[in-house]
């Protein structure tokens, strides 16, 4: 990666969890157990059985909430006021990644499945000034639809005004990095450490050295650094 390749960019956009921060922090087990015990209660099940349908669920529709809105019209944002009812210590701050970002040149979004509360608490325990982003666009914003379906993305530019060509999309799951080629932006995957990828389920992996993802890093700092 050189300069260079980013010389053309004015618009930068970055997934939240896993990416701000690095998934080594696990953040998403709290999330996780949490999505698991919200469907044990909804459909009267033991944890097992709950956790292998909320797998089930997320692997097919993109989010769980997504598959829960789609099959068990539950109301979305109790789901996510309670899955988010997270301890959020384990991110540790990261104020220099906030003054890189405002550093770059144009406009900076956040573009997570996540909703809007979820990363303003993030970007909080980052030590991270929200007005460094001109927005957050979350899951609510896509009328729950999750990436990587394309309805999303295209709300995204649709809403900001956004030339796909001169963006770049900085994203932790490659398979949400495929959309962002075929439309024209430039592609960052952001890995995990080597020992957060033992944890990694093998289809969590899926499109890792797939010609969509244009580069990567396991060290965002450091990457956006050598940009600027």
């Amino acid at each position: 990666m050189s300069k260079t390749h980013f010389s053309h960019i004015n618009t930068w956009i970055f997934d939240l969890d896993n990416t701000l921060y690095p998934r080594h922090c696990d953040l998403f087990a709290q999330i996780d157990i949490k999505m698991t015990e919200y469907i044990m209660v909804l459909m009267g099940l033991p944890f097992d059985e709950a956790r292998v349908i909320q797998k089930d669920l997320y692997k097919a529709h993109g989010t769980t909430l997504n598959g829960l809105v789609i099959n068990h019209q539950i109301d979305p944002h109790d789901y996510l006021d309670k899955v988010h009812d997270i301890d959020y210590s384990e991110i540790s701050a990261n104020p220099e990644l906030g003054e890189i970002i405002n550093a770059l040149p144009g406009r900076k979004f956040i573009f997570t499945n996540g909703d809007r509360p979820h990363a303003e608490r993030t970007l909080k325990q980052l030590n991270i000034k929200e007005d460094y982003f001109e927005d957050i666009f979350g899951i609510v914003d896509a009328n729950f639809e999750p990436k990587p379906a394309r309805a999303p993305y295209d709300d995204f530019i649709k809403k900001y005004d956004i030339d796909p060509k001169s963006a770049s999309m900085f994203e932790d799951m490659p398979r949400n990095l495929q959309v962002p080629d075929e439309i024209g932006m430039c592609t960052v995957l952001i890995e995990p450490n080597q020992a957060a990828v033992k944890k990694l389920e093998p289809w969590e992996l899926i499109g890792h050295d797939a010609p969509y993802i244009h580069h990567r890093t396991d060290d965002i700092n450091d990457f956006l650094q050598k940009i600027l």
